[in-house]
């Protein structure tokens, strides 16, 4: 499912206009951005949750070249689904 059709799905079940789902869904996904760039995670209760995962630092390959590099230890995100969410998308 892409972004559009996530805000086509929210305007046929709330009835609100297409730009103003546009706006809600765009302003969620900047406040989770936002969010994890001050390295705060983000909870919803019943879904699930945006963390930080932090990755070690590790020494790379550059195959092409021959050489080693290192990796430093950094932070990606990634989203940890709510138990009852997982449950339900198993059935």
């Amino acid at each position: 499912m892409t972004k559009s059709e996530v805000v086509n799905e929210i305007c046929k079940k709330t009835g609100v206009d297409r730009a103003e789902a546009l706006q809600c869904v765009e302003a969620f996904m900047e406040v989770v951005k936002e969010s994890l760039i001050n390295e705060e995670n983000v909870y919803l209760r019943g879904f699930g949750s945006f963390i930080l995962k932090k990755r070690a630092q590790k020494t790379a390959r550059n195959i092409s070249k021959n050489t080693t590099i290192i990796v430093p230890e950094h932070n990606i995100p990634a989203f940890k689904p709510a138990k009852t969410f997982a449950v339900n998308v198993k059935k």
